[in-house]
């Protein structure tokens, strides 16, 4: 089956309509939207015939008017479809439209024309620790954040890391392996003490030394520690508890030193053991920047809860 003789959209010029005899495309073209048939019009014998009018009485008293106009729009959109198809389907290799006849169509049905509205955005899930932009510590029941440019650990020796900074370079002092940063999660259980102050003011020594002054087997990746000097503390809010965290500046003999930090807060799983969690961070230009310590901070929660943060300056959950 093909459309009737009748006005479509020109298969050359898409900006203009043209006539189609029935059979092939003439010579007649017209601007869309023209009403009758213009300066342009098909010779009288290609004008599409007129169909005598019937109005047959209803039962109702109606003359089936309504009907007729129904079925004519009908047609009208089963044309408009054909044709659109044989526009498609017409273009030739070189992405020009040829002038072939519509393809003939056996049925008045198709696929529902495709939806113009834009797709709705998905909605953004809650972090979980299959999230691959967080790291899980399982044992103390807590999720890191995992910044723009640092990994889960490889090849790293010391026990606790959660994330490093993503590649190594060769430490200033001894020739061995350093990363520019390092977060450290672990239990305190060789402690009677609870508090977070306490626990984290005796940390920041062990975490100072433990970095920068003498490796897992005695070396000096960057020649002994020099000195070292507080340069922030206080009470920090962490996945909903009352915590404590002490930071300090270390200078070593090669080599820019670094910043440590010890954060103490109350686990929430178990018997709410302390955790203690040590950021490790080289100075200068190749360190990390500073505020990662605080935006791990503001990230870390209780595993399956997305909710409960806290971070620097936060408001202090229960303890208990």
């Amino acid at each position: 089956m093909t459309p009737p003789p009748g006005w479509y959209r020109d298969p050359s010029a898409p900006h203009q309509e043209r006539w189609w005899d029935g059979t092939t495309w003439t010579e007649y073209r017209r601007t869309p939207g023209t009403t009758g048939y213009g300066a342009a019009q098909p010779p009288l014998d290609q004008r599409p015939p007129r169909q005598p009018t019937s109005r047959q009485p209803r039962p109702d008293g109606g003359t089936g008017r309504g009907k007729a106009v129904a079925l004519g729009t009908a047609a009208a959109v089963l044309v408009t479809a054909v044709v659109t198809g044989f526009l498609v389907l017409g273009e030739d290799d070189d992405g020009a439209f040829g002038a072939q006849a519509p393809p003939a169509t056996g049925t008045a049905t198709g696929p529902a024309p495709a939806s113009t509205e834009p797709a709705p955005s998905p909605t953004p899930s809650e972090p979980s620790a299959d999230d691959p932009a967080v790291v899980e510590d399982p044992l103390n029941g807590i999720t890191f954040p995992l910044p723009e440019g640092w990994v889960r650990p490889e090849h790293v020796a010391q026990n606790d890391v959660m994330m490093t900074t993503d590649g190594t370079y060769d430490c200033p002092a001894d020739g061995s392996v350093c990363r520019h940063g390092l977060v450290i999660s672990r239990t305190v259980t060789a402690n009677a003490e609870s508090d977070p102050k306490a626990l984290a003011q005796q940390d920041i020594e062990d975490a100072a030394d433990d970095a920068y002054d003498r490796d897992l087997i005695g070396n000096k990746p960057f020649g002994g520690i020099e000195s070292h000097e507080e340069v922030a503390s206080g009470p920090v809010a962490v996945a909903g508890r009352a915590g404590y965290y002490v930071r300090r500046r270390v200078t070593t003999a090669k080599g820019p030193g670094g910043y440590v930090q010890s954060l103490v807060f109350p686990s929430t799983v178990g018997t709410e053991s302390p955790i203690v969690v040590r950021y490790v961070f080289d100075a200068g230009a190749d360190g990390p920047p500073l505020d990662v310590m605080d935006r791990i901070t503001e990230g870390i929660r209780p595993v399956g809860d997305a909710d409960t943060g806290g971070g620097v300056g936060s408001g202090i959950g229960p303890s208990s």
